[in-house]
C-alpha cells in the first residue's frame, strides 16, 4: 500500500464554540492547530474561512491571510481551500478560493439534501466552477456526498475540464446523503478508475471507524473538529487528537504515514506549486 495521508479539515462551516469548544476560528488559531496536526502525522489540510465574527465566509482576503499563516508555522504542508456553499450561494464568491491558485481546492459535484438546507451544485455551476480550476491550473478534489457525483466529477475529465489521475473525497454520515457504512464505503472506492485516490470522511461516532476501514482498504483518511466533535469515548475532541488517533492505528496494522512530499507525489501535485498562492498574492 502507499503511505497514508492523513487529512485534517479544521473548521468546517457548521461547528461552533458550543457545540465543539475546540474548534479554531482566526486565521492563527487554525495555523496553530495545523501545527499541532502536522507534528501528529497530517500533511494535508481542508481550510475553511470565518470572518471576525466567527461566521463562514468565502473572501479571498481572509483566505489569504490563513495560508499565510499556516505557511509561517507548516511550510511544507499541503493547504486545500473549501469551495463550499454555505457560505454564499454566488458563484463568484465560491470560485475565489480557486482564483486564489492554491494547490488544491474542493468541488461537490452534485446537489443533496443536508440537515435545514438544499445543498445546491448544479450543472451550469459545476461547470462553471470546474473552468475556474482549469483556468487557474488547480487540482480538483471530488467532494462525493452520494454515488452519482463520482460520475459527475468523471464526466467532467471526460470534458477536459480535470486531469486523470483525480482525487475523491467520500463524505458519508450526512442525513440525507449516503449512509456512513463500510459497504458503501468499498462500493464507492470501487466506483472511481483504478489509477484515482480517494480518502474518507465519516461524520459524527463514524470518523474513526471509516478512517480505520479506510487505512486498511488502502485509501487515505480525514478527520477533523469540521467532522466529528467528539473521541470515541464521548469526550471533546481537538483536531491534534484526532490525528493523533487514526496514526496510532495506522502504525498497529502496520501502515506508514505520509510527509507532504509524500502526499504530493500520491496526489500527482506537482512541488513546484505549493507556494504559488502566495507568490501571485503577495500583498
Amino acid at each position: 500500500m502507499e503511505k497514508l495521508i492523513v487529512v485534517t479539515a479544521l473548521t468546517g462551516n457548521v461547528p461552533t464554540r458550543e457545540t465543539s469548544p475546540n474548534v479554531p476560528l482566526t486565521p492563527k488559531e487554525i495555523a496553530a492547530d495545523v501545527r499541532r496536526c502536522a507534528d501528529a502525522g497530517s500533511s494535508m489540510f481542508h481550510v475553511h474561512a470565518r470572518d471576525s465574527e466567527g461566521k463562514p465566509t468565502l473572501d479571498a482576503g481572509v483566505y489569504l491571510e490563513i495560508v499565510r499563516e499556516i505557511k509561517k508555522v507548516a511550510a511544507d504542508v499541503i493547504v486545500m481551500l473549501s469551495t463550499g456553499g454555505r457560505a454564499s450561494k454566488d458563484p463568484e464568491a465560491r470560485a475565489a478560493p480557486v482564483r486564489l491558485a492554491p494547490e488544491i481546492a474542493s468541488i461537490t459535484t452534485g446537489s443533496t439534501n443536508l440537515p435545514g438546507i438544499i445543498y445546491e451544485n448544479s450543472p451550469p455551476f459545476i461547470e462553471f466552477l470546474a473552468g475556474v480550476f482549469k483556468e487557474n491550473g488547480v487540482k480538483p478534489e471530488i467532494e462525493v456526498f452520494e454515488a452519482g457525483m463520482v460520475s459527475n466529477g468523471l464526466f467532467l475529465a471526460k470534458k477536459d475540464y480535470f486531469e486523470l489521475p483525480m482525487h475523491f473525497n467520500f463524505v458519508m454520515g450526512a442525513p440525507g446523503a449516503i449512509p456512513a457504512t463500510v459497504k458503501n464505503l468499498l462500493f464507492l472506492s470501487e466506483s472511481i478508475p483504478a489509477n484515482c485516490t480517494w480518502s474518507v470522511a465519516g461524520l459524527g461516532p463514524r470518523e474513526i471507524p471509516l478512517a480505520t476501514a479506510a487505512v486498511v482498504m488502502g485509501g487515505h483518511a480525514r478527520v477533523g473538529l469540521e467532522d466529528n466533535a467528539r473521541m470515541p469515548d464521548g469526550s471533546y475532541a481537538t483536531n491534534p487528537g484526532l490525528v493523533e488517533r487514526i496514526v496510532s492505528i495506522a502504525g498497529q496494522v502496520g501502515r506508514e504515514i505520509a510527509t507532504p512530499e509524500e502526499a504530493r507525489r500520491i496526489l500527482s501535485l506537482d512541488p513546484a506549486l505549493k507556494d504559488r498562492i502566495l507568490e501571485l498574492n503577495p500583498n
